[in-house]
């Protein structure tokens, strides 16, 4: 099922869960049954590369759990999530990148721990307008003197990028400053987390930025793969060349797993608050999560990990191994091999 489809499917469980429950209008006697208990709610907010993969598994749990269990899933970015997560207002937060000290600090200062849990793998993918006929791959080279900070209201055209390539001026679509991925491509492209020109269409939802490459023949963007992978008909994905030297690379499930789509490819996670997981409903979702999170991955087009990675990561939880393997510093580069590594290291 789609991005598309799922969320209308999401929109007509809610109007159909709404239109069962009793009319305001209805008279009132003494016969009718007692109202029912509050449906207990698990709030969900953060990465909008995460956002497909929860939804996903939020709207199988809920069709599970109909009318017991509501579940809300929010796309404010990682950034914008883990402010929310690290003040107790979410019970579990998406993020495209690991949290990051500042964040580690501000949790440890209201006394939120949590559970640091991985669920997938993403390719970020690098895309630009089919009619684009000059370029097939890039460099990472290329995309930092696209994207630095020095290069803002100065490199404006593609022949600056290379002379072969067309005197005409290019538009920028990324990702916003409150989002993980903004985080992880600067600082695998550009070399620093957040250092990057101001001067581009920005924004937290992977579909704005789906819509403006689409729309324009002189545009280059980057976001996750599912968002490239459900609109290829209006996109063209850039292979990669690997800065150790080789050939370009597309991004794929087979080029992810294998470890040669890099420095693009990166881990996904969910993070739970310790206060959080002691409630029943928050257990039951995050045991049908792990469950089903390696077939529902995939259906929305990211990489799930290998089954025994799943195995290692049920078992921190239940043996209540709280916090992180990255420490708050950046995961640039790390294949699924290299996270299980860390994992089996808690």
């Amino acid at each position: 099922m789609n991005l598309q489809s799922r969320a209308a499917l999401m929109c007509a469980l809610s109007l159909s869960l709404a239109a069962c429950g009793p009319s305001e209008d209805a008279p009132k006697s003494a016969a009718q049954p007692a109202a029912p208990a509050t449906t207990a709610v698990i709030q969900i907010d953060g990465s909008s590369t995460v956002y497909p993969i929860t939804e996903a598994v939020a709207e199988e749990f809920q069709l599970e759990n109909q009318g017991k269990l509501k579940v809300t899933v929010g796309v404010s970015g990682t950034g914008g999530g883990f402010k929310k997560f690290c003040r107790g207002e979410l019970d579990i937060a998406n993020a495209s990148r690991p949290i990051q000290r500042s964040e580690m600090d501000i949790c440890a200062a209201a006394g939120i721990k949590y559970f640091e849990l991985p669920i997938a793998y993403d390719a970020l993918t690098v895309v630009v307008n089919p009619a684009n006929q000059f370029l097939t791959n890039v460099t990472i080279e290329q995309l930092k003197t696209i994207w630095a900070p020095e290069s803002q209201d100065t490199i404006t055209r593609w022949n600056q990028i290379d002379p072969s390539w067309p005197d005409a001026e290019f538009k920028l679509y990324g990702a916003g400053s409150d989002s993980g991925t903004f985080d992880y491509f600067t600082e695998a492209v550009v070399g620093k987390a957040k250092a990057s020109r101001g001067d581009y269409t920005a924004s937290e939802d992977d579909n704005t930025l789906v819509q403006g490459v689409s729309q324009d023949p002189n545009a280059l963007g980057y976001f996750g793969l599912a968002y490239y992978a459900e609109n290829q008909s209006k996109l063209k994905a850039l292979a990669v060349f690997p800065p150790s030297g080789g050939a370009a690379v597309l991004p794929s499930s087979e080029t992810v797993i294998g470890g040669s789509y890099v420095p693009l490819s990166r881990p996904l996670f969910i993070y739970v608050s310790d206060k959080a997981y002691a409630r029943p409903e928050i257990k039951q979702f995050i045991d049908f999560y792990f469950a089903n999170v390696s077939k529902l991955a995939a259906e929305v087009q990211y990489v799930p990990l290998p089954a025994e990675a799943y195995s290692v990561i049920t078992g921190h939880i239940a043996a209540g191994k709280f916090g992180t393997v990255f420490n708050g510093e950046a995961a640039t580069a790390i294949t699924i091999e290299d996270l299980l590594k860390r994992e089996v290291s808690l």
